[in-house]
């Protein structure tokens, strides 16, 4: 790759833009910095596309994604402790135990911000630490400490200890007992001020506890500098009243509000996607929580949308239980997916997931593979250990609890949806709503055209931030041809490539600056950075940090065979409601396909051409 990355670097020396990486080896209990290069910063901006490039760079092709070898990456972008709304987010990447692939997530908080404050825009973790550890990380460098106290400990339990070890000023991204046994789906969590911040997806957690590290703490005070503070807050006003419009519905119910107008077009996965919509699924939506459960609002650091909130269940069975709000993608994967309208399960098995560290939507799909596998005598209650069926709750928590901790049937359940039904039937694979072997979340794979070919060509794989499903929903959107949806997914992967570089809230981005990327993006990188950028510039960095993620991928083995969808959106049309006969069969993924690899440069097999990387500045 033909552009400059890292310089060593010099505490005197002058940096510019573009901060600094720390890089920690766990085996050898070392640390070393160096700066980033201001053609790096630009080629890449920062968070996910910086990653991307320190991962490919870093990590040997092939490895076991539990070996010392891996490695971690936390990674802040340029505004990041800014003004803008929405920045304080950071990305975390390695490679996935869960779908053997690049992997990178978000999460929000206070942490981000703090980590900014420390100078370091990429701290990059490898090796594995003898015994129990955390990662203290300052504008010093890092250190690393024991946690064996800390061990086996929850995710809140262990933030709680360590910023009152630590100070106030301190924040924490902790594993739980999930990351410490290697779920596949594991975790982290974050907490600050009653606001949570998971880095839920992709079982990263489980890379950190393969390393013995229980957690990354961080504290600095560096101040943010933006190259032109006017011309931003000029933008910010532009921006302040369509993101106040945008985002009310958020502000009011949080992400479940989702839940009945979804179910409405008829693409709510319900019964494991037997069918799309759920009759019951105002039980669960964001009005009917808000009204019995709404506790208050909070919110990420100076966020105005305040799209979080708490909820307290004050009397019943669970009655006393006080707990984060279920986002709308564990509402359907612990509600419909399983034939589940019992709300008050859904706060809880919720919290057990943040508690535990695991990912609530690998958690949920791979229980309602189950459930069906057992509806057709594939599994017993005896291999669970339980009963268990759509609706049953109680038992669903029970299996959640096991999961966390791999006890019994739990060990099974803690190797995802894809593991799981290889092991109990030759037919079982055609039962898993996954992409890559990462589970889907709550966007229909058969009633939005454009996820379709966006869930088959993700980098992640299930993932709905990377094709994105926000315009799709939009009046006059259509759904259901296949028309523009290859260049569609193409518009919409670069748009989530540069909001993760950036790094930057996904509901404050399409809300107050647009669904796709264009002047008031570039606008603002200028307003931070100073760079004299133009709209063209910034689209070519999201191309290449898509491509730099695929060149990962293709390493790994991905080819145009991998790129496909689960068998049921393939071959079973959905059977009624609003959406019914809608599908993907083979040979009309094969036309988007086709017409895909075309857009990006790739070769037939889906492999990024010596021509398109030349012209993106990525030879390998």
């Amino acid at each position: 790759m033909d552009f400059p990355v890292l310089s060593p670097y010099h505490s005197g020396a002058m940096e510019g833009y573009g901060g600094r990486v720390l890089f920690v080896d766990l085996s050898r209990g070392t640390s070393r910095s160096a700066r980033i290069d201001e053609g790096t910063a630009r080629a890449l901006l920062g968070g996910n596309g910086l990653a991307a490039r320190l991962l490919y760079d870093h990590v040997p092709a092939g490895i076991d994604p539990f070996a010392p070898e891996n490695a971690v990456v936390f990674a802040v972008g340029p505004i990041t402790d800014t003004t803008v709304p929405g920045n304080s987010r950071a990305c975390v990447a390695s490679k996935s135990p869960l779908t053997n692939l690049f992997f990178d997530s978000t999460f929000g908080g206070r942490f981000p911000a703090t980590l900014k404050r420390t100078g370091f825009d990429a701290v990059v973790i490898t090796g594995a630490a003898p015994s129990p550890s955390y990662v203290s990380v300052t504008e010093a460098g890092a250190e690393v400490k024991p946690a064996a106290s800390l061990w086996g400990r929850t995710t809140r339990d262990t933030v709680t200890a360590l910023v009152a070890a630590e100070g106030a000023d301190a924040d924490a991204l902790a594993i739980g007992p999930a990351g410490e046994r290697r779920v596949r789906f594991a975790a982290m969590a974050h907490y600050w001020k009653n606001r949570e911040g998971v880095s839920g997806r992709g079982g990263l957690g489980a890379v950190l506890g393969a390393k013995n590290v229980k957690a990354v703490v961080v504290r600095g005070a560096r101040k943010t500098e933006v190259a032109d503070p006017a011309a931003l807050k000029a933008l910010l006003e532009r921006t302040r009243e369509p993101l106040r419009t945008g985002t009310r519905a958020l502000s009011t119910y949080g992400t479940p509000f989702l839940v009945n107008p979804i179910n409405a077009l008829g693409g709510l996965g319900a019964f494991n996607l037997k069918t799309e919509t759920f009759a019951p699924a105002r039980a669960v939506s964001g009005e009917e929580m808000k009204a019995h459960y709404h506790d208050r609002d909070t919110t990420c650091l100076k966020c105005p949308v305040a799209c979080g909130k708490q909820y307290a269940i004050r009397e019943g069975e669970l009655g006393g239980t006080r707990a984060k709000m279920p986002e709308y993608e564990t509402v359907f994967a612990f509600g419909p997916m399983l034939g589940n309208a019992h709300a008050e399960s859904l706060i809880l098995a919720n919290d057990l997931c943040d508690l535990l560290g695991m990912d609530t939507i690998s958690m949920g799909v791979t229980l309602a593979f189950v459930a069906e596998a057992m509806e057709r005598g594939w599994l017993t209650a005896a291999d669970l250990g339980m009963p268990f069926g759509w609706g049953d709750w109680r038992s669903m928590v029970r299996l959640v609890e096991m999961t966390g901790r791999r006890e019994g049937f739990g060990a099974r359940l803690a190797e995802g949806a894809w593991r799981l039904a290889e092991s109990v039937h030759p037919e079982a694979t055609k039962l898993v709503y996954a992409v890559k072997r990462l589970e889907l979340p709550a966007h229909s794979a058969r009633a939005l055209k454009g996820l379709s070919i966006g869930y088959a060509t993700a980098t992640r794989g299930g993932s709905h931030h990377d094709t994105r499903p926000t315009p799709q929903y939009a009046q006059g959107f259509d759904r259901r041809g296949t028309a523009d949806k290859p260049a569609f997914a193409v518009r919409s992967q670069h748009f989530t490539a540069i909001g993760d570089s950036l790094v930057m809230c996904r509901f404050t981005a399409e809300r107050g600056f647009g669904l796709f990327l264009g002047e008031p993006y570039t606008e603002m990188v200028r307003a931070v950075t100073g760079w004299d950028l133009a709209a063209d510039e910034l689209e070519r960095v999201g191309e290449r940090i898509i491509n730099l993620e695929r060149l990962f991928n293709v390493r790994e083995g991905v080819r145009r065979v991998d790129d496909v969808l689960p068998w049921r959106v393939m071959h079973e049309p959905i059977p009624d409601g609003p959406s019914a006969g809608m599908f993907c069969p083979p040979a009309e993924l094969d036309g988007m396909l086709d017409e895909y690899y075309r857009l990006r440069g790739w070769d037939a097999d889906g492999v990024p051409t010596p021509a398109r990387l030349a012209a993106l500045g990525l030879e390998p």
